[in-house]
């Protein structure tokens, strides 16, 4: 079972920590981290986006973030974006890597495979620029199913109209926009 801090509205842990179960069934505000793989193009910036695995349980088979997961107790931020680098990409990226672009809060209640998702999020988002090719990279099983390249301006613009391709965070989008000056 994965245990995670409890956070407050600026993301510092309060000292007490909660299931990710028990923090996705009733809300508890809790830590993530985001990573944006990018790299400037002729036709603009791109992103790479990972397929969600369809065993996930939340946004299965949807394109979302590059690399991004839970910050278990205990551990910051950085670290924990490394990993996840790590293990879903199999990118083996040093702190020097990763640029810290800011922090954005997600709160939305839905359902997910008939039961409540209460998603109470504040996300540190981090940028990698190095060079990626996307067919070198090593895939976590019943995580990651695919990446792929986009343009990320036809991303934003399809995300405000069109879900059924992607659940990239809007506002961890537009952090990265402002992070890249594209706004």
């Amino acid at each position: 079972m994965e245990i995670l801090d409890i956070c407050n509205e600026e993301g510092l842990p309060t000292g007490e920590t909660v299931g990710r179960e028990t923090a996705h069934r009733d809300g508890i505000l809790h830590r993530t981290a985001h990573v944006w793989i990018v790299k400037n193009t002729e036709a603009g910036y791109a992103i790479l986006l990972q397929k969600r695995s369809l065993e996930k349980d939340s946004f299965p088979g949807l394109f979302d973030t590059s690399s991004a997961g839970h910050i278990p107790a205990g551990e910051e931020p950085l670290p924990s974006a490394l990993r996840e680098l790590r293990e879903e990409l199999g990118i083996g990226a040093e702190p020097s890597d990763l640029t810290y672009a800011g922090m954005f809060r997600t709160k939305y209640d839905t359902k997910f495979h008939g039961k409540p998702f209460r998603d109470n999020e504040v996300t540190s988002v981090y940028v990698y620029e190095k060079p990626v090719d996307a067919a070198l990279l090593t895939l976590q099983p019943g995580e990651v199913d695919a990446v792929r390249w986009f343009l990320l301006e036809d991303v934003w613009r399809e995300i405000q109209t069109d879900r059924s391709r992607f659940c990239v965070p809007a506002k961890g989008l537009d952090v990265l926009r402002r992070y890249l000056g594209t706004v």
